[in-house]
């Protein structure tokens, strides 16, 4: 590890060098990537006081992406978790999970079984329809509320086109694995776009989506084997995805106006690898199965207003009403017919939520000073039904679980330019809770530009994470589970300071260079975990974890005439305290190290439309104190370890017909990574109780290729 953090810097360190000895070196402002993710008003990157990452809808195509997993897999600072068993994807930042980190659509959260913006199933979102992907890392608790405590990605979809008429239709095949059918194997994507634009005032979009994943089979034998050796059934489960979106626009001077409706439908299919017998003498045995099918159905509305008030005062306003209901359907499937019988469907989990935003800014003649005062309004209302057997209301389990958490804020932001080089960024946020004791967010925000085009950033922000729904009121106990929520839990506060430099530069050659180094350090304050609180097995949320973080990042970017070089390196060390008085244990706090490495090299071939691209990414070891039981049955902590593991994606993009018809092949995961080994020391949490041991973390279904093809017809 040390050997590769001192090549880096090294490298860092002579680009710095080699770039500050040329005399022909001129800023690079790049005013032409606006952002607006926590800002007061759209504006050039560069003027803005966080340090925000840009994924470009020329990234999204070129890694051939269909949702977000396919997306966010190849950033530092990102670890993407899968689940073969339910087929979700998660996001962890900084080594904390998707609890911490807050996903958006338009600054809209959303909705997720158990959160608002957090915990969002990344497979579940859709990318046909986005302009771009805009990051912030650190607490954004003053514009965006509870949750933000990692950091925010905000989805930035397409609105109007450039032409009368916009329309597109995709076919993409993909393998899983090295399994691939028409039929019956492998991922199946189709999707179509049309925009209009009937004068220069409205506009509308409409778009679907189909996404067919057939399951990964691995060494299981699908749902039709017929044999009781436990092999039925599939590795990773089948899913079925159908997304719809519309959007209807209207723009007049400086005033906006749009309305956005989006469905999204999923089916999951489990099947049973336990064959039951029928008895049907005198005539031979046949067999049945217990199966079981997960429905999603998420409906999202978005109406946005912006413009002028007063001819003076810009205004931001959005009223959301999402609804999420997840049902589950329970059938025998008989072996012989293939038929399905004795369908039982039921809703287990239901969220709506009413949430709305908005901001007033420009209150001053003077564009030295900006102000924004703005709200937040969020009313949650979550159900989970008791035949899911997995919640518990006041204690009665035959109760369902019906609540409502509701939020109302107020925040301030100002921004004061000093100087022309000088900007500093308070902000504070006030939030009113339903259910927990009031919150408040704070922050400060600097931004210097030096001269030759270096800008230097510092942060300082105080957030907050609410309890969710699991944690609260979780409740799975039989004869080998015993996990149990906790309705008094509080919620968690945190504290981050982040400090940028970054350089962009441009040579008289034509090459350009951008660096861009960031440290940062989060302490997170009454962390809730799930900890072994009473022996044997017992289980329970409990805020009771101290957890630090300190992480450093660079990226360095290279392009010269049809080369486009990126590498990027992270060093990120997290300390944990858990201090189990019920148990008399405690676990140690020292700070534990892993590394991310990161690359992509892109050739432009203009004589043939062609553009070659290879993405690389290095996650390095990763450790964590455990609690479990030595071979006398007492608490101990243990070092639970996940070895390394290396992702690598490469893609050719090529266009004809004067770029209507595109065509984008490549192949995912080319080191053909399944899963990876986890050690536990002994007795660790999933190592037993009488001995050391170690799994495997399953991450992916192997090495896959993919052929995408892209018809596009514009005209005016």
């Amino acid at each position: 590890m040390k050997i590769k953090i001192t090549l880096f810097a090294g490298l860092l360190f002579c680009t710095y060098s080699f770039a500050q000895q040329k005399d022909s070196i001129k800023s690079a402002e790049k005013l032409s990537e606006v952002v607006v993710t926590g800002q007061l008003e759209p504006q050039s990157i560069k003027k803005s006081v966080f340090n925000v990452r840009v994924i470009s809808k020329e990234d999204i195509k070129q890694l051939a992406a269909n949702n977000l997993a396919d997306v966010l897999n190849q950033y530092l600072n990102i670890t993407i978790r899968n689940s073969g068993s339910d087929g979700r994807s998660t996001v962890s930042m900084f080594g904390l999970d998707s609890q911490y980190f807050k996903i958006l659509v338009d600054n809209i959260p959303l909705v997720s079984d158990t959160g608002m913006g957090t915990n969002v199933d990344l497979t579940q979102v859709n990318l046909d329809d986005v302009e771009r992907i805009e990051i912030i890392e650190g607490s954004m608790g003053v514009t965006h509320g509870a949750n933000a405590v990692t950091g925010i990605l905000n989805i930035i979809t397409k609105k109007g086109g450039n032409h009368k008429w916009d329309i597109s239709a995709t076919v993409q095949e993909e393998t899983v694995g090295n399994e691939y059918s028409f039929s019956d194997k492998g991922r199946h994507i189709q999707s179509a776009k049309i925009g209009h634009n009937f004068n220069n005032n409205w506009f509308v979009n409409v778009g679907g989506n189909h996404n067919n994943f057939e399951g990964f089979y691995d060494n299981m034998k699908g749902k039709d084997h017929y044999a009781t050796d436990g092999l039925r059934g599939y590795s990773w489960l089948p899913k079925e995805q159908w997304v719809g979106n519309a959007m209807l626009g209207y723009q007049k001077n400086s005033f906006k106006i749009f309305y956005k409706f989006d469905y999204y439908g999923e089916n999951v299919d489990y099947y049973s690898p336990i064959l039951v017998p029928q008895d049907n003498y005198p005539f031979p045995e046949t067999y049945f199965t217990r199966d079981k099918r997960y429905i999603t159905n998420r409906f999202y509305h978005h109406l946005n207003a912006n413009g002028k008030v007063f001819s003076k005062l810009n205004y931001n306003v959005s009223i959301s009403h999402q609804k999420q209901e997840r049902d589950a359907e329970l059938f025998d499937y008989q072996m012989e017919t293939q038929k399905e019988s004795n369908n039982n469907r039921f809703t287990y989990q239901s969220k709506e939520v009413f949430y709305s935003t908005g901001a007033l800014s420009n209150f001053f003649n003077n564009k030295k000073v900006d102000f924004q005062l703005g709200y937040e309004i969020t009313n949650e209302n979550g159900f989970y039904s008791s035949a899911a057997g997995t919640f518990l209301d006041n204690q009665l389990q035959s109760k369902d679980v019906r609540k409502r958490l509701e939020n109302y804020d107020i925040f301030t932001v100002a921004e004061i330019s000093l100087t022309d080089k000088f900007s500093i960024r308070p902000g504070l946020r006030y939030s009113f809770q339903s259910a927990f004791e009031n919150q408040y967010a704070s922050s400060l925000g600097l931004r210097y530009l030096f001269k030759k085009g270096l800008e230097a950033r510092a942060s300082l922000g105080k957030s907050y994470r609410t309890p969710n729904f699991d944690e609260l009121y979780t409740y799975f106990v039989d004869s080998n589970h015993n996990v149990q929520g906790n309705p008094n839990l509080v919620p968690e506060n945190s504290t981050s300071y982040e400090v940028s430099f970054k350089r962009t530069c441009s040579f008289d050659s034509g090459a350009q260079i951008a660096n861009n180094l960031a440290v940062t350090f989060l302490d997170v304050n009454d962390r809730i975990d799930m900890v072994l609180v009473e022996l044997p097995g017992k289980y329970q949320y409990i805020n009771i974890n101290k957890y630090k973080m300190w992480n450093i990042s660079t990226t360095e970017q290279y392009a010269y005439k049809n080369w486009n070089v990126k590498v990027g390196a992270a060093l990120v060390g997290i300390s944990q305290k858990l201090d189990l008085a019920q148990l008399n244990i405690s676990s140690d706090d020292k700070f534990l190290y892993s590394l991310q490495l990161n690359s992509s090299v892109s050739y432009n071939i203009p004589k043939w439309n062609t553009l070659l691209a290879l993405y690389y990414k290095y996650n390095g070891q990763q450790q964590q104190f455990a609690a479990g039981t030595d071979e006398n049955g007492k608490a101990k902590f243990y070092l639970n370890e996940i070895k390394p593991y290396s992702w690598m994606d490469a893609s050719a993009r090529k266009t004809f017909f004067n770029n209507k018809f595109e065509v984008t092949v490549g192949a995912r995961n080319l080191f053909n990574i399944t899963s990876v080994q986890i050690t536990q020391g002994n007795g660790g949490a999933s190592g037993g109780a009488h001995g050391s041991g170690s799994s495997e973390l399953m991450l992916a279904y192997g090495r896959s290729y993919f052929l995408k093809l892209t018809y596009n017809l514009n005209f005016n």
